[in-house]
């Protein structure tokens, strides 16, 4: 089973992080065992900071961490809108089984408003599709950030993407292409589990992939329940 992890800054990470990539690496490791699954994807890194390229640095809070599992589409800025002109090619070439995928923020944030962001949501699994037609998707609400409690139209705008990115699951999944949308991370505060407002810490990484974990286990029996957050 081949997983592909697609997301923005919140999955790639900046130098220094674990990343949730990480903690999913580490459940999969658990729960499927070595050899029974794959990473893929045609970036590896991490963000570098201002003016650096996504894959710039290497620097992961584990240096243990095999260069292999840490393969992923993600980047620092990178939205649905930057997604879904990408997927298809990368999907063609990784033979990817199933996608992880947490994006929106940043559509949302900066480029257009729920409606819009949701028709770049259908684009990126039509092209995933036709690709691979049996290919498979877990996606993840946005979680607003620090902005939403200062600004009613933004969080207004997040509640309407996810009503509606639940309405574009419902609608497109099939049997032989299943898609999931995954829960709000479990017990998933901006204060307690991101670093800013915005970008999970150590909490927030496990709580992340507990989500994307959880929905794998509950949805299609894959992997086990997350044991992360015990440790």
């Amino acid at each position: 089973m081949r997983f592909l992890f697609v997301g923005d800054s919140t999955t790639v990470g900046r130098a220094g992080d674990f990343t949730w990539r990480h903690r999913m690496w580490q459940h999969l490791e658990t729960t499927l065992g070595p050899g029974a699954y794959t990473v893929t994807g045609p970036r590896t890194g991490l963000y570098a900071g201002d003016g650096a390229d996504a894959d710039a640095s290497q620097a992961y809070a584990d240096p243990a961490f095999p260069q292999a599992a840490r393969r992923h589409l993600a980047g620092w800025g990178e939205g649905w809108r930057h997604m879904a002109p990408l997927i298809q090619p990368v999907v063609a070439t990784t033979r990817a089984d199933v996608l992880l995928v947490s994006l929106g923020l940043i559509d949302l944030g900066f480029y257009a408003h729920a409606e819009e962001t949701a028709e770049h949501v259908r684009t990126f699994l039509a092209r995933a599709r036709a690709a691979k037609p049996d290919v498979r998707a877990v996606i993840l609400p946005v979680i607003p950030n620090v902005r939403a409690r200062t600004d009613p139209f933004f969080a207004d705008d997040c509640a309407r993407f996810n009503t509606l990115l639940a309405k574009a699951v419902a609608d497109l999944d099939r049997p032989g292409s299943p898609l999931l949308l995954a829960s709000h991370p479990p017990g998933y505060t901006l204060d307690a589990d991101t670093y800013d407002g915005t970008h999970p810490g150590p909490s927030g990484e496990h709580r992340i992939a507990a989500a994307f974990a959880d929905a794998l286990h509950q949805g299609w029996g894959i992997g086990g329940p997350y044991r992360g957050l015990a440790e």
